[in-house]
């Protein structure tokens, strides 16, 4: 066995004229181009027009807020509400609302989120929309402003919060908190995070949750105002105002609407995903396109 790399003997090569080479035939070949179902290619084209349609910049228009914005509005003057609504739905947009009648009768609030990422950027957003002077943030890596009147954090710090109060009795300041992504109450690890932070919260204060995912919403409002001994408000929002779509896409970058015309699975997928196994299983690859 040669020892260093002078003594290996050299792959060979097919020479060209004029001194140029040809590439290596040693070279593993690349699998031919496969062969395309010129019905299953024509249903495909078709059904990625469909699926594409319409994408893009929406009309500008002047905003109307939904039924169900305005009726949770009017529900928080007095009661705990909770929101079960789409993402997209407009959620924040009553948080905001709330916030900002708060602010301008020198109330306070809290608005708290299971994630530092999601805390950062609701903080930046408010920062822009109230002022940085009226909004602070509190999470396990930032403590900034922590007097304003509105605090972003995580719903550990408001329920570490809760906890200080009852350690030396002073109540926490706040008037109204928003539980954002409330069915984290059902996650296995953290959950009683949010039960603890329902629980603790003084009566006085003013609950709002807001969820995309929630279920039992009715089950989930008589439990909030048995612990606590208010009344909950659960309104729901309409159909998805975003509309989701879904797609396949293929090891040749190519895209198969999930749902065929008839509105079940697409049985073209069947096919396309037997056919990459099998190429798998033999080493076969997409050729590259040039």
């Amino acid at each position: 066995m040669p020892r260093n790399r002078k003594d290996r003997p050299r792959k060979q090569h097919k020479k060209a004229p004029h001194g140029h080479f040809y590439e290596r035939f040693d070279k593993r070949k690349l699998a031919p181009p496969s062969s395309v179902d010129p019905a299953r290619e024509k249903r495909r084209v078709e059904g990625v027009e469909k699926l594409l349609a319409g994408i893009g910049v929406p009309e500008s228009r002047p905003f109307r807020p939904d039924a169900f914005q305005l009726e949770a509005l009017a529900a928080i003057e007095t009661q705990d509400v909770l929101v079960t609504a789409p993402t997209g739905s407009g959620k924040t947009w009553i948080a905001r609302e709330e916030i900002r009648r708060l602010i301008s009768s020198g109330q306070k609030a809290w608005y708290t989120t299971p994630l530092k990422a999601l805390t950062n950027s609701k903080y930046t957003e408010f920062c822009e929309e109230f002022g940085a002077e009226n909004v602070g943030i509190l999470t396990g890596d930032r403590k900034e402003n922590f007097d304003a009147p509105l605090i972003v954090g995580t719903t550990e710090i408001y329920r570490n919060q809760l906890f200080d109060a009852l350690r030396t009795g002073e109540d926490v300041e706040a008037d109204f908190v928003i539980l954002d992504e409330a069915h984290y109450l059902a996650d296995e690890d953290r959950g009683h995070v949010w039960e603890e932070a329902i629980i603790l919260s003084p009566k006085r204060i003013r609950l709002l949750l807001l969820s995309a995912t929630v279920g039992g919403a009715e089950e989930f409002a008589r439990w909030i105002e048995d612990v606590r001994g208010t009344t909950v408000r659960v309104i729901k929002a309409g159909p998805r105002p975003v509309e989701l779509r879904a797609a396949y896409l293929s090891s040749d970058a190519k895209l198969y609407p999930l749902f065929g015309s008839d509105g079940g699975f697409n049985r073209d997928i069947d096919a396309i995903e037997k056919k990459e196994r099998t190429d798998a299983a033999r080493g076969r690859f997409p050729r590259r396109r040039r």
